[in-house]
């Protein structure tokens, strides 16, 4: 089994549409990770200090083959045809540790894709 990492940051309040959606589409589970970003629009600020955009980053380690139906999912819940709203880019994975509670249910995804 080939799999991909999907990355995508969103804002805090777009992220449990976000996962929600993922996991109804057959996604075994998600890692958030808090960060702030910032983007080519000038830091707000407040008092002289920067304020910086709350971000969550959101993981999803899917099946290469589900990938591009992934992606859709989360432009669509994550309503990225809005400006501002987030940003999701598929990475390669070479090697994985595990997986091994999970991996019925990858198998059943990928026999039910070709049957």
């Amino acid at each position: 089994m080939q799999f991909k990492l999907i990355m995508a940051f969103v804002k805090p309040n777009i992220t449990d549409d976000v996962i929600s959606a993922m996991k109804k589409a057959g996604a075994t589970g998600a890692t958030i990770i808090p960060a702030r970003g910032t983007g080519i629009h000038e830091a707000k600020s407040f008092f002289g200090l920067s304020i910086e955009d709350q971000t969550d980053i959101i993981v999803f380690l899917v099946e290469e083959h589900v990938v591009e139906n992934m992606l859709e999912v989360i432009r669509l819940a994550g309503k990225f045809n809005e400006p501002g709203t987030g940003i999701a880019f598929v990475l390669p994975v070479d090697h994985i540790a595990g997986l091994e509670s999970q991996m019925k249910k990858f198998k059943d995804q990928a026999r039910d894709k070709y049957f």
